[in-house]
């Protein structure tokens, strides 16, 4: 499980993180991929030329025998030429099945051929498989809303976690230093990445697609899920749909991902769902089109038999309650109320005796804010919550639309949502907050020091879909209980 805090890298040196990035960035340039590199760019500068010729693309991959060799197999494939004219040229290839489709094809094999050939470690394959699949996915919804570009639309997708895949297919020994590191129980996945690399994935990512001079498809890789462009929505729907798949088809996750499907595409929420299955096996045929066999084993299968034993593997590897780490942290907190702690140490030792602790999986921190006119996230814990920490805000009070963190906070008691005793308060549990921390049950429960209203405490075990358990419940209010008095307590002092 992932371990996120609000404020674990407020003071790191920037410079530090900047020059650690940089080294990446040339040592990935100029000793690890520059092949790859000199095609990606290549390849991308010709899609920004109106008049880029079918010699010019013939070029560039004609500089590489293995690679013409490689797109001449893919364009005589059923998938791309499904009339089996048989093609023994690139100037062939452009005209029988298009120029994008070319590039797209040689981009793809160049990125595999890249990677693959280092003796993949298992954390490469994974990545790379969902990126074939969020390619694919995003491309095909891409095709519902925007004439033409659908080509981009994979490309970006593709290269959504370009950064990532780089780093655990040439890091070498800081790969293993980061993968013996992930392998700790309740590692914070962020920090770990930050400890080894310097910098997020997500800013090596940017970095590469501007030293690759990629310009309109970084933008597309890289943009915010915002349906003011379809084709970056498209590309973030993809991504989103290749990773909650891996929580299972009928995961909580994928079902909000699928909403929002439905309604850019303007399908059923049936029709939607036939449609990324479709897709799904789509991405199986062009992983091994692309002569990548070996990853459509890790692409989630939509056998319903599949489905079934994927998802008992899955409830396998969940979570488990830590009584041994709950009482630990039952006992630092009591030891805090008269020792000299201070708020960081109390909030985390709250949020990992909940989660590993009692076994929640998701646990967020919201504070009166912004002069106690807002709840925000102020820390979160668990995977796929580190959104939280950007986007959830609350108006602290909503006469037209009350909601259950202002209930809970004024009625000063913790809540067991989802079960019949709560069944009165479910329309408190509005559209806005839905849509942040999905649907099903939770605790929520309010943070009193003493008279002075801190905040509210959130926790849920959505990502498997579990019911909570009475025991969990009783641990939450122990653990809210002891955190107010904690907070009253360094107020004091």
């Amino acid at each position: 499980m992932t371990y996120t805090s609000g404020t674990h890298h407020e003071g790191t040196n920037l410079s530090e993180r900047s020059h650690g990035l940089q080294s990446w960035i040339d040592r990935l340039n100029q000793a690890e991929l520059p092949a790859l590199a000199a095609v990606v760019q290549d390849l991308q500068r010709l899609a920004q030329q109106d008049s880029a010729s079918v010699q010019q693309l013939a070029d560039v991959l004609l500089r590489d025998a293995a690679l013409t060799s490689k797109v001449l197999r893919v364009g005589n494939s059923v998938y791309y030429n499904p009339s089996q004219e048989t093609i023994k040229t690139i100037s062939r290839a452009i005209v029988l099945i298009g120029f994008d489709n070319v590039r797209l094809i040689s981009l793809s094999v160049s990125l595999i051929d890249g990677l693959l050939t280092r003796a993949p470690r298992e954390q490469l394959q994974m990545l790379l498989a969902r990126s074939f699949h969020a390619a694919v996915q995003a491309r095909n919804l891409a095709g519902y809303v925007i004439s033409g570009h659908s080509e981009e639309v994979f490309i970006a997708a593709l290269l959504h976690h370009l950064g990532e895949l780089a780093f655990w297919g040439c890091g070498g020994a800081q790969a293993d230093e980061l993968a013996d590191a992930l392998e700790r129980p309740g590692v914070d996945v962020d920090e770990a990445v930050r400890e080894v690399l310097g910098a997020s994935f997500r800013q090596l990512t940017q970095a590469l697609l501007k030293s690759w001079n990629l310009g309109e498809t970084a933008i597309l890789a890289q943009a915010g899920a915002s349906q003011h462009d379809p084709a970056a929505y498209a590309v973030q729907l993809g991504v989103r749909i290749s990773e909650a798949a891996l929580d299972g088809w009928d995961c909580a996750e994928m079902e909000g991902v699928l909403g929002k499907v439905a309604a850019f595409i303007e399908l059923t929420p049936e029709e939607t769902l036939q449609q990324v299955l479709a897709s799904a096996d789509e991405a199986v045929k062009v992983a091994s089109t692309f002569g990548a066999s070996k990853l459509c084993r890790l692409i989630p299968n939509t056998d319903p038999e599949q489905i079934r034993q994927q998802q008992e593997e899955r409830r396998a590897r969940l979570l488990q309650p830590d009584l041994l780490v709950m009482q630990q942290a039952l006992q630092d907190l009591g030891l805090m109320v008269n020792a000299k702690a201070d708020v960081g140490l109390v909030l985390d030792t709250l949020l990992k005796g909940l989660h590993r602790g009692a076994g929640l999986e998701r646990v967020m921190l919201t504070v009166l804010a912004d002069g106690q006119s807002r709840f925000r996230a102020k820390r979160v814990i668990g995977e796929k919550s580190q959104q939280w920490l950007e986007d959830f805000v609350l108006p602290a009070e909503q006469v037209e639309q009350p909601h259950i963190f202002s209930y809970a906070l004024r009625h000063r008691e913790a809540i067991w949502m989802g079960v019949p005793a709560s069944y009165n308060l479910a329309e408190l549990v509005t559209q806005p907050i839905r849509r942040s921390l999905g649907a099903g049950m939770f605790f929520i429960a309010p943070i009193i020091a003493g008279t002075r209203e801190i905040g509210v405490l959130y926790a849920d075990s959505r990502l498997s879909g579990r019911a909570l358990r009475h025991e969990q419940f009783v641990a939450f209010q122990r653990f809210t209980q002891l955190a107010g008095r904690c907070l009253e307590a360094i107020s004091k002092r």
